[in-house]
C-alpha cells in the first residue's frame, strides 16, 4: 500500500508540473543527496526556475547486505518566493532513501526479509551559479518512507554539481 502512494506522489509530480517550452535545457549532474538518489547523478529538464529531474544513485552499502541502488524523481522551483535571484529553490521528491532487514519467527519458522526504502520529501537548494547555470549546489531536505521496521522519516545534505 505504501508503495503505491509513493507512485501516486511521483505521477502527481507531473500533474503539476506547467510546461512552458521556452527557455528549456537540458541538465546532469552528480553529487550526493536527494537530486542524486544517494550518491549517484542526475538528468533534468531546466528552465530558468525550474528544474524536473530523474536520478540515479546508490544509498547504502554493506559487505553482510551489499549495495543498495534506486532511482528518483523531483522538481525544483525557484520562483516560489519573490526574489529577484534564481538561486534558491524549494522542491519535491520521490527516491530511494534505504535498505531495511530484519527477521521473522511464526510458527517456528525463521525467515529474513530485506527491502529498499522508498521516501517522498520536500528539499531546498541553493544553486550557486543559478538554476539554469552550470555551477555548484547545496542543500537539504526531509521526508517519510515506506519502512515498516525502520525510522519512517529522514533527511539528507546535498552537495553536488550541475553541467
Amino acid at each position: 500500500m505504501k508503495k503505491i502512494v509513493l507512485i501516486l506522489a511521483l505521477f502527481s509530480l507531473s500533474c503539476v508540473a506547467s510546461e512552458d517550452t521556452q527557455g528549456k535545457k537540458y541538465s546532469f549532474g552528480i553529487g550526493i543527496g536527494s537530486a542524486y538518489s544517494g550518491i549517484g547523478g542526475n538528468f533534468g529538464i531546466v528552465s530558468k526556475n525550474d528544474m524536473k529531474y530523474i536520478s540515479a544513485g546508490c544509498v547504502d552499502s554493506s559487505s553482510m547486505y551489499g549495495t543498495t541502488c534506486g532511482v528518483g524523481a523531483g522538481w525544483i522551483k525557484t520562483d516560489l518566493f519573490d526574489l529577484e535571484s534564481n538561486k534558491h529553490g524549494v522542491g519535491v521528491y520521490v527516491s530511494i532513501v534505504g535498505h531495511e532487514s530484519y527477521a521473522t519467527f511464526e510458527n517456528e519458522v525463521y525467515s529474513s526479509q530485506d527491502d529498499d526504502i522508498y521516501g517522498v520529501g520536500i528539499s531546498y537548494t541553493y544553486f550557486m551559479n543559478g538554476i539554469n547555470e552550470s555551477g555548484t549546489i547545496f542543500g537539504i531536505s526531509t521526508h517519510i518512507t515506506n519502512a515498516d521496521h525502520e525510522d519512517s522519516y529522514g533527511g539528507f545534505l546535498q552537495v553536488g554539481y550541475q553541467f
